[in-house]
Order: structure tokens, then C-alpha cells, then sequence
């Protein structure tokens, strides 16, 4: 026990020299830190002027103000949830006037991008499952075809870039089916992703004894019932912690698609650098963001693995 206090001890001492050393960097760089600047582009309260966009007559009925354009009569602009109203009914207001102010909490533009690489991440692993599912059967498979034609597409996307298979699929594809960046940065995501999967569904499968299969067989079972209720259960299991490596990839690997002006959290984090001027303490929090992210998602796969092994004794 005390060794192993010991060695607690040591791990400690290591990660507060760590500390003290990247401290010691940051004093040493001609650069002012600027910490208090980066919350309010994660979440921020405040009071916000709301102005009107277009020159019309205010109409204000039963609670709801409205501006309809005296200079096109199909422009209107409707305005809710105000805490202070500035204008009165019959009012006459030019583009850019205040009609009234707005308080109250935000989410800033980390957030956002924060919010955007999970849809992308979770969107991307739900096409990835099933493709590199099939393409990791296709890869045992007896037949020829299925066998060729899964190795084809592994070998193809494993041994390209990801950042040029996303400029393939979006001027590319994406042009010649009409696809939007989302679709096109999900579609590309899928596909590299489900590459891997694919390998990693191989290797679990090919890690059940042969045994298994002639046993299943030997009970009367096809070869597709003997895979889904004997072999693949089994490959499931040992292959989920790379499963969760994986996706974790996915996740760093979305900040990719920023590429192609998809605002997720790397390219909101460039556009706070623009206008903030403070580099070092938004890509740390960029950084931060994605640590967190990733680690909370390490931490519910050992749970799940924990739960399966105690399933299992």
C-alpha cells in the first residue's frame, strides 16, 4: 500500500513539474494573457439593442410589434421576447433604428462550434456503423466479390488523406449531387470512419476460434444466423475498446470539415482569434473543449466495458 502511494506521489510530482514548466514557457513570451476575454464567447449575459433592418410603420397588435416597409410592402419584420419596447404604435423608423432592447444569457461562438462538431460527430458515426459493419463482413466473406469489393473501398479510403477526401466530396461530389457542406462534410466523415470500422469489425471476427462457427453450423444454423447470434455478439465485445478509439478520432478529426466553412468548434475558434487578437488563450480553450469532450467519452465507454465484464462473470 505504501508503494503504491508512493508511486501516486511521483505521478503528482511529475504533472506539477509539468505545470510549473509550461507556466514558466508562457512568462517567458513577450505576449499579454488576456483569460478574461474567452468566457463571454463560450457563454455570456448581456444587453443587446435591437434594431430594425428595413425603413416602415410600426404596428404594434395585442402584443406584437411588427415594422411593415413603406419602400416594399412585402418586407416585415416581426420582433418577440422584448424587455424594454422603444417605439409606439404608428411610429415611423429608418433601417437601423432601435426598436427596443434585449437582455439576457447567450451562448457564444465556441459553443456553437462546439455544438456543431457533436451533430457532425454523431451524424457521421451513425452512417459509419453500419457501412464499416458490412464492409467488415464483406471482408471474411467467401464470397469473391463482397470480399474484393470491401477491400477496395478499405485499402482506397485508409490510404488517402482525410483532408483530400473532404474537397473531393464537397467540390466534387458535392456539386454533382447538390449537396451542402453539412451533408458533404458528414458524408466524408462517414466514409473515412467506416474504413476503420470495417477493419476493426475484421479483426474482432477473426479473433473467435473457428471452433465457434463449426459448432453453430453443427446445430443447424445458417451461416448468416450463426454470425449474428454467435460470432458477431462475441467480436462486439472485444472489439469495443478500439470502437471507442475510434470514434474519439472522429470526433479530432471533424475539425477538418472547417475547411470547407463549416463553422464547427475549430473554425469558431479561428473567427474568435480574428476579432479577439488572443491566440494562446483560445486555442488552449479550444483545446480544453475537445479534452473534455473526449475524456467524458473514454470515461462512459470503460464504464460500458466494466458493466459487460461483471454481465459476463
Amino acid at each position: 500500500m505504501n508503494a503504491r502511494w508512493m508511486w501516486h506521489g511521483v505521478y503528482g510530482l511529475v504533472m506539477l513539474a509539468l505545470v510549473g514548466a509550461i507556466y514558466g514557457a508562457s512568462q517567458t513570451v513577450d505576449y499579454t494573457w488576456r483569460w478574461d476575454r474567452v468566457p463571454d464567447y463560450i457563454l455570456a449575459y448581456e444587453d443587446a439593442d435591437i434594431r430594425s433592418t428595413i425603413t416602415g410603420v410600426v404596428e404594434i397588435d395585442q402584443g406584437r410589434v411588427q415594422v411593415i416597409g413603406t419602400q416594399d410592402a412585402a418586407a416585415i419584420e416581426h420582433y418577440s421576447d422584448l424587455d424594454t419596447l422603444l417605439v409606439a404604435d404608428g411610429d415611423y423608423v429608418f433601417d437601423g433604428d432601435v426598436v427596443g432592447t434585449r437582455s439576457g444569457w447567450r451562448i457564444g461562438p465556441l459553443a456553437w462550434g462546439l455544438v456543431t462538431t457533436l451533430q457532425l460527430s454523431i451524424l457521421a458515426l451513425l452512417f459509419a456503423l453500419p457501412i464499416g459493419l458490412i464492409a467488415g463482413l464483406g471482408r471474411v466473406s467467401t464470397n469473391p466479390a463482397a470480399r474484393n469489393l470491401s477491400a477496395t473501398y478499405v485499402e482506397l479510403i485508409r490510404g488517402t488523406p482525410l483532408l483530400v477526401q473532404i474537397f473531393i466530396f464537397y467540390f466534387f461530389i458535392g456539386t454533382v449531387l447538390s449537396l451542402s457542406r453539412m451533408t458533404a462534410g458528414v458524408a466524408a466523415l462517414a466514409i473515412f470512419t467506416g474504413a476503420y470500422i470495417a477493419e476493426i469489425v475484421r479483426a474482432g471476427i477473426e479473433s473467435i476460434p473457428k471452433g465457434q462457427m463449426e459448432a453453430a453450423r453443427s446445430l443447424g444454423m445458417s451461416y448468416p444466423q450463426a454470425m449474428r447470434h454467435v460470432i458477431l455478439p462475441q467480436a462486439l465485445r472485444r472489439t469495443l475498446p478500439p470502437m471507442a478509439g475510434q470514434l474519439i478520432n472522429l470526433i479530432k478529426d471533424s475539425s477538418l470539415v472547417s475547411v470547407i466553412a463549416i463553422t464547427d468548434l475549430t473554425k469558431a475558434g479561428r473567427e474568435v482569434v480574428n476579432s479577439t487578437f488572443s491566440p494562446f488563450e483560445v486555442w488552449f480553450t479550444v483545446a480544453a473543449m475537445y479534452l473534455t469532450l473526449t475524456a467524458g467519452l473514454s470515461l462512459l465507454i470503460r464504464r460500458l466495458e466494466l458493466k459487460l465484464a461483471r454481465a459476463d462473470g
